[in-house]
């Protein structure tokens, strides 16, 4: 059985090197060698990570001559920002009710203060 898409997505974005690749492909599309540039690790390394990334369907290798240009596919990322949504809502909320409470909390203070 395969992992879902989004099983393998985060599979693929759980390796730090790999992050580091897509934020390089988010400023525009580069060659093997220039991704591998600042890593120490041999070409061959890096190309596995990007097979990882291209079967996750982050990025797409094409083919120019004699070099494999990568780029992102930034839609790929919308279902993994359409999962974080609901915990970044869920999140909001929680930080809105601490707020709330942090408010009427200074406010029982602050009627306290007065009555002494």
């Amino acid at each position: 059985m395969s992992p879902d898409r989004l099983s393998t997505k985060f599979a693929a974005l759980a390796d730090p090197t790999r992050r580091a690749i897509l934020a390089r492909l988010a400023l525009g599309e580069t060659t093997v060698t220039e991704l591998a540039e600042p890593f120490d690790m041999s070409l061959p390394a890096v190309s596995k990570h990007l097979k990882v990334l291209e079967h996750a369907g982050l990025i797409t290798r094409g083919r120019e001559a004699q070099w494999r240009p990568c780029r992102i596919e930034p839609y790929a990322l919308k279902d993994v920002d359409d999962w974080l949504e609901e915990y970044r809502r869920f999140w909001n909320e929680s930080f809105d009710r601490l707020d709330d409470y942090l408010r009427t909390l200074q406010a029982k203070e602050k009627k306290r203060g007065r009555k002494k």
